[in-house]
């Protein structure tokens, strides 16, 4: 079970004259969800002073999304793509469009998207005859690593479906970067 519980200690100013030392733990047995963060008493209390579940919003967005992923309305970046909602346009050709996300998960957050669908709801539904597209989309990852100065160094990541996070189903690469990544991801 050491796998599953991680723990490590927090310094944290209490006052000016005095400091209290938490223990931060994340474990299935604490929670009802596996991404809390728990922050108990300096005495290892079962009292939570704060738990935060970052995670939990995006599974239950990811699961009301698959519902809807194949009945062919517009996504929000078919809406992008149509400039009907603005965005920070990263890199556009005739087949990919690059823009900023709005809710960057590190310094550089730059979503790249075919600007056709063509059955791309996830990497999951990819055909054969789709092999130049994705080929275009990994390219235009790295152009834009190029433009926002982290060729260097960056990771593109692809979600596909409910398990994944994948929150929007028009194909989609996040390319990441501005600062150190760490192995394993998520």
């Amino acid at each position: 079970m050491a796998a599953a519980l991680i723990s490590f200690s927090l310094l944290r100013n209490y006052t000016t004259t005095g400091r209290i030392v938490a223990g931060v733990r994340t474990s299935r047995g604490l929670c009802a969800h596996r991404s809390s963060i728990n922050f108990l008493t300096p005495n290892r209390s079962p009292r939570y002073l704060c738990r935060a579940s970052a995670t939990h919003d995006e599974e239950a967005a990811a699961k009301a999304a698959a519902i809807n992923a194949d009945n062919g309305a517009p996504t929000i970046f078919d809406k992008i793509i149509s400039k009907e909602i603005p965005s920070t346009i990263v890199y556009e050709d005739d087949k990919v469009l690059a823009f900023k996300d709005i809710n960057p998960e590190a310094p550089v957050h730059v979503l790249v998207i075919p600007k056709f669908r063509d059955g791309l709801t996830q990497l999951g539904k990819a055909e054969q005859r789709h092999g130049e597209i994705l080929g275009q989309l990994l390219y235009a990852a790295r152009i834009v690593a190029e433009k926002e100065g982290i060729l260097e160094g960056f990771r593109v990541v692809i979600n596909n479906g409910p398990s994944a996070c994948q929150s929007v189903y028009h194909l989609h690469l996040h390319v990441l970067g501005g600062r150190q990544m760490h192995w394993p991801p998520g």
